[in-house]
């Protein structure tokens, strides 16, 4: 992961972009409510994995400065709600 302080001074041509499984794990979190049923089975469904793995997958994704330049408001919203419920743990 490059930090968030490399990541701007390097050219864009430079920057890494987000794999295609990446940018469907955005894609999902955007809309995964239009499923019918859970959410956990429809990450099963859409990626064929456990919703342990998928969400270590998305933890990692708001970490990623090429994430949250391809879609600044959800990986903005979920980032403080991560910080929040990290919050209300430490208590």
């Amino acid at each position: 992961m490059i930090p968030a302080d490399a990541w701007s001074a390097m050219e864009e041509e430079e920057r890494p972009a987000l794999t295609e499984r990446e940018q469907q794990i955005i894609a999902f979190e955007t809309k995964w409510w239009k499923h019918a049923g859970a959410k956990e089975q429809a990450i099963r469904d859409t990626f064929d994995l456990s919703s342990t793995r998928y969400y270590q997958l998305l933890n990692g994704l708001l970490d990623n400065p090429a994430a949250l330049e391809h879609d600044p408001v959800l990986i903005g919203r979920l980032r403080r709600l991560r910080s929040a419920r990290a919050r209300t743990r430490r208590r």
